[in-house]
């Protein structure tokens, strides 16, 4: 059975500076998955995982081994493992970016890991080399804590949504360049070049990820530019009539963000939230395909179940 913090609450404001040195915490880690994993379609070997304890990597080949660096918000600390069995931490507490990028380097090195990283952060305007921040050093513990026990569930219903879709799909993904966790799926057609612009991001990467049409759905913490925890639902390209399609309830478009968006508030509000959520993927999803004239019928199946063989 779920616990009493199964959906906890999650303002923005509270918590909003260790959001977002944690945001620069992860997008360092990442980067050491980047920099020693081969380029997979969309950069989907770049992200992050939401784990038992946390948000990990996964494995990452290291010279015919596997190591694997873990945010452990149970006990508050960076993990690293290896398959020849050492075990590394540094505890997750405030200090600044700087100093976390100094440790985490130190960490792999005493488990004879050597590796380079690009220091400037992604998709964050007037972002500062890593090395050289030293003005972002908040760490509240429960809130990240809360952060992460929201993202469980959430986790949960994304599984579940990707399993009615026999196209290409993406798995569940953290991606910590904005932030948030998102679940792609895919028309199976190729896509107008993307115009790129993102701040402090390749345009060569962003046109790789959005290379075919796709509708995507997220949820994200909130920002300075949108203080507010939310999912969000949006696709490329956006086809005729996408944002007037009616919505599920709490569920509406915001023209300034170019998405469909349901606040996280809305959804703790509700009986249950996991039903509204998979409604809300669910039509945001038709919204895309429907416009867009997606294959619908080839592309979808029902729901998954445990232990029980998809019907033919």
């Amino acid at each position: 059975m779920p616990g009493a913090d199964h959906w906890p609450d999650l303002p923005y404001e509270p918590w909003r500076d260790t959001a977002v040195s944690l945001q620069l915490w992860t997008q360092i880690i990442g980067k050491i998955r980047v920099s020693l994993t081969p380029w997979l379609n969309h950069g989907w070997q770049v992200p992050l995982y939401v784990t038992a304890r946390g948000l990990g990597t996964s494995p990452i080949p290291v010279d015919g081994e596997n190591l694997e660096l873990e945010f452990d918000f149970i006990n508050h600390r960076l993990v690293a493992r290896t398959s020849r069995g050492e075990v590394e931490t540094l505890p997750l507490e405030p200090q600044a970016v700087a100093d976390f990028y100094r440790r985490v380097i130190g960490l792999l090195a005493r488990i004879g890991v050597a590796v380079s990283i690009n220091e400037m952060p992604n998709e964050i305007p007037d972002a500062i080399p890593f090395s050289q921040d030293r003005s972002h050093t908040a760490y509240d513990a429960p809130a990240a804590h809360r952060f992460w026990r929201a993202l469980i569930p959430i986790d949960r219903v994304f599984k579940l949504f990707r399993s009615g879709f026999l196209g290409k799909a993406s798995p569940v993904h953290f991606f910590w360049g904005s932030f948030d966790l998102a679940v792609t799926r895919f028309s199976g057609r190729t896509a107008p070049l993307h115009p790129g612009g993102v701040p402090n991001l390749p345009d060569a990467v962003t046109r790789e990820a959005y290379s075919h049409e796709v509708s995507s759905a997220g949820f994200w913490p909130g920002s300075d530019a949108f203080p507010h925890a939310a999912f969000y639902s949006y696709a490329y390209p956006e086809p005729p009539g996408f944002r007037d399609r009616k919505m599920t309830r709490g569920g509406y478009f915001d023209a300034k963000l170019g998405e469909f968006i349901l606040r996280y508030d809305e959804l703790r509000a509700t009986p249950d939230p996991d039903v509204l959520l998979l409604d809300f993927l669910s039509a945001t999803y038709a919204a895309a395909a429907d416009c867009g004239h997606w294959d619908r019928a080839a592309l979808e199946c029902p729901f998954g179940v445990p232990a029980k063989v998809r019907p033919m």
